[in-house]
């Protein structure tokens, strides 16, 4: 069976582990282990009779709930068959330009949807070891990323280029303050800017760039409700973006792209003012303590992330961590090969519940210690 791209595939897993795939302890997808909320598993069971019958193609009732969420007209709004789809229609937007700039290492679906229509790709590389190695400690309050300014080309023509990146960033966890992307969209013909972690941080902490939108009409913001309200299997995100632009993706793809479970469950969890707030308070501490616990095995070193997941170096081959965890102890984490910066030092993990996070650093501390 194929090494997977993402994270998540359980069945690859557990034919490696030798294992069913429900007993293995999954830390290489991010996705948070708090839900679904209780409120859309209610609003999933709601729509079951009505599977019978087409979605609505407009999803109104959808985007007007996520109007109210982000105060903003509903025109503003697509939902989409998880922000994959809307990703895909990003990258034929992007191709028509001459180039897209990507901040290496990049998520590996970015190179997907762009070469599936032949998009030139522009790598401006950001060094781990400036921006995070050095830390010793996870920060009280936000991971912030080197400035844009230190890692785009300054000397490159822009305004005939597309910037595609994503906020906090994937692999490092890192956060762009909003300010420091604003610049930028003066300087590019057409700025993307994915944020499907950017919930997990609370109102006073995010750097979401939505605000802009209306005011830049080459912005288009990628959102994702599958893992901050742990929704994965359904697909489910959303593009911000002027009018304009989503009417012209909406006449490129497929009737339907949204189902009606997913719909129903994205409009409760919308509303769950008590489950985000459950998340916002849940996920800080929990981080610093699998930070402090990686920190404390010498061979191994966390970076500091604003997001549900941290980037860790190793001293040791990942893929012989990634087998031993697997085959001594069902538990799967992210190796990061689809990341060609990375290669076999670095590995990801989702931060799960204190206790999924013990087990971990137990299991890692075991087979570290008898490498």
């Amino acid at each position: 069976m194929q090494r997977p791209k993402h994270g998540g595939n359980l069945a690859w897993a557990a034919a490696l582990a030798g294992c069913p795939p429900d007993t293995i302890l999954d830390f290489s997808a991010s996705i948070s282990p708090l839900g679904p909320p209780n409120s859309a598993l209610a609003a999933i069971k709601s729509q079951l009779d009505n599977l019978r019958y087409y979605p609505d193609p407009n999803y109104c009732e959808l985007r007007l709930a996520l109007s109210h969420f982000h105060q903003l007209s509903p025109e503003w709004i697509l939902p989409g068959n998880g922000s994959a789809e809307l990703l895909s229609l990003a990258g034929r937007e992007l191709a028509q330009l001459a180039a897209t700039v990507l901040i290496a290492p990049a998520f590996g679906d970015y190179y997907r949807a762009l070469a599936a229509y032949d998009a030139k790709v522009l790598e401006c590389p950001v060094s781990l070891t400036a921006t995070a190695l050095q830390e010793s400690s996870p920060l009280n309050s936000v991971a912030f990323l080197s400035p844009l300014s230190e890692i785009l080309d300054k000397g490159q023509r822009t305004n005939n280029k597309g910037l595609l990146l994503n906020n906090p960033h994937n692999p490092t966890g890192k956060l762009f303050s909003r300010e420091a992307i604003l610049p930028y969209l003066e300087k590019f013909a057409l700025v993307v800017v994915d944020e499907a972690f950017m919930d997990f941080l609370p109102p006073d902490l995010e750097q979401s760039a939505i605000a802009m939108v209306q005011e830049y009409p080459n912005l288009v913001i990628l959102r994702s409700l599958t893992k901050f309200y742990s929704l994965s299997g359904l697909r489910l995100g959303y593009a911000i973006a002027h009018p304009d632009r989503l009417h012209r993706w909406q006449s490129w793809r497929d009737p339907w792209p949204v189902n009606t479970l997913a719909s129903a469950a994205a409009v409760a969890a919308l509303q769950d003012k008590v489950f985000q707030a459950e998340t916002w308070a849940w996920l800080p501490p929990t981080r610093n303590q699998l930070f402090e616990g990686l920190a404390s095995l010498p061979e191994l070193k966390p970076l500091n992330g604003a997001a549900n997941f941290l980037l860790v170096e190793s001293q040791l081959s990942v893929l012989e961590l990634q087998q031993k965890l697997l085959k001594e102890h069902r538990i799967f984490i992210r190796d990061c090969l689809s990341f060609p910066e990375l290669g076999d030092r670095y590995f990801r993990i989702a931060v799960l519940s204190f206790s999924d996070n013990q087990r971990l650093l137990k299991a890692l501390s075991l087979v570290i210690s008898h490498h």
